[in-house]
């Protein structure tokens, strides 16, 4: 089954500084620019760092007479000094779903993608992975059929009635099998902008449900 990936969702014209850029400077573009935070590059367009509105914050709150725009020695700070490093990148061929994990464990709002290399080749926040659960019930309701009951499992496209309200899917029908119940709740809670998945699907008793999938079929997974 298809993830939307972070290259779909991703911004590719980025706000961005080197190491040398000022500590002015690099206050002037997030106000500008109305952003969080921005990418710290290398002379090979690598991320290095990334200045956040709560580095500059910091560096202001440490004291410095002129709000931290200098060191302790009076030579102008630069970005290399204030960023936090090393930069928490995402690659484009990752999904949504792996970034949005990625965001959370790391408590940021924005994450660079990256190429193979390192180089920046984007950036996506958290307003950009937000989009994901404002996809149209219509469009949720089509991708289970075709995705999941039709492409993952074999079924046919009628073979499970599927009612999307909100983003909240309701399942009716009747299977072959405990073990795909299991499957088809768990692999509709995993489509991008699935809310929640309510299974009212019976099978007759025919053996275990797959001890990896046990429980999925009462609600959504604790880490979306």
């Amino acid at each position: 089954m298809k993830h939307i990936r972070v290259g779909d969702l991703m911004t590719d014209e980025v706000v961005s500084v080197i190491s040398l850029t000022s500590f002015k400077e690099v206050a002037k573009l997030i106000a500008q620019h109305d952003i969080s935070g921005l990418p710290v590059l290398d002379e090979e367009d690598r991320v290095v760092g990334v200045v956040s509105e709560s580095d500059l914050l910091s560096r202001q709150a440490a004291g410095h007479p002129d709000g931290g725009a200098t060191t302790a020695s009076g030579a102008e700070c630069t970005a290399a000094e204030i960023m936090s490093t090393p930069a928490v990148t995402v690659h484009a061929q990752e999904s949504a779903p792996e970034a949005a994990r990625l965001m959370t464990r790391s408590g940021v709002e924005r994450l660079p993608v990256v190429d193979d290399e390192d180089r920046l080749v984007g950036i996506v926040t958290r307003r950009d992975l937000l989009r994901l659960f404002l996809r149209p019930d219509a469009e949720i309701r089509r991708r289970i059929i075709q995705d999941v009951l039709v492409d993952s499992m074999g079924l046919g496209p009628d073979s499970v009635t599927v009612h999307v309200v909100d983003g909240v899917v309701t399942l009716e029908g009747r299977l072959k099998s405990r073990s795909q119940l299991a499957i088809l709740a768990y692999l509709a809670e995993q489509l991008d902008g699935v809310v929640a998945v309510v299974s009212h699907v019976t099978a007759p008793v025919d053996g275990p449900v797959p001890t990896s999938l046990r429980g999925a079929a009462h609600g959504p997974p604790a880490e979306r």
